[in-house]
């Protein structure tokens, strides 16, 4: 199954290390991330476990809820916990789904059969408060990922939702915004952006950001 931007995510109920979640409940009015491996005891994911860890304020300040996904069973994941804190130092504070069934694996289409035809690749997956999938990344086995990047896109993407403005090319929460080019009616620009903007084209519209 292929989801698209913008789609409603499938919903599942599946065992994890915090009991049996329903995905769509479990989300709530929250937004989700779901982070994909492999399976357990693997070097890479390690990392990225205790990663989300340690960032899960980080992702409370967002009205983020993180969620991984490994192809064992909660029995394994346990287990594996115990080496992610003893190596890493930090304890998985957020629930491992188990999905030695593929259930949620091929529901979300995370099994790549060119790459491997029995394990999930390593997917990200950002979810809104309405069920719908507003991001997707897909990392290679031997490459960790970058959360400090999955933070900034999901600053620009909450600021989107809510603020009628994009982010440009490296965008840092903070950073000047783009005016989206929808919006051309003088007065209404000066009710939107108080703080005033630069026009450096007609379509090119520059303006602080407007949350901050």
């Amino acid at each position: 199954m292929t989801i698209q931007l913008g789609d409603v995510v499938p919903d599942f109920t599946q065992k994890s290390t915090e009991g049996d979640i329903s995905f769509h409940d479990w989300i709530g009015d929250s937004w989700a991330i779901l982070f994909s491996h492999p399976k357990d005891f693997t070097p890479v994911c390690t990392t990225e476990l205790a990663e989300v860890a340690r960032l899960k304020p980080e992702f409370s300040k967002r009205n983020i809820k993180p969620i991984a996904l490994s192809v064992d069973d909660v029995d394994s994941h346990n287990k594996w916990l115990g080496d992610i804190e003893e190596t890493q130092g930090s304890a998985v504070n957020y629930p491992i789904l188990a999905d030695a069934d593929h259930k949620v694996s091929d529901l979300y289409g995370m099994i790549h059969p060119n790459a491997n035809d029995t394990l999930t690749v390593r997917s990200v997956y950002i979810i809104d408060p309405n069920k719908k999938l507003r991001l997707t990344l897909t990392y290679p086995a031997s490459t960790g990922r970058n959360f400090a990047e999955i933070l900034r896109v999901i600053d620009s993407l909450q600021l989107t939702e809510y603020h009628k403005v994009a982010t440009p090319v490296n965008w840092e929460n903070g950073d000047d915004c783009v005016i989206v080019p929808a919006i051309t009616d003088p007065e209404e620009m000066k009710k939107l952006f108080p703080k005033g903007w630069k026009e450096l084209k007609p379509y090119l519209r520059m303006t602080p950001q407007p949350n901050k």
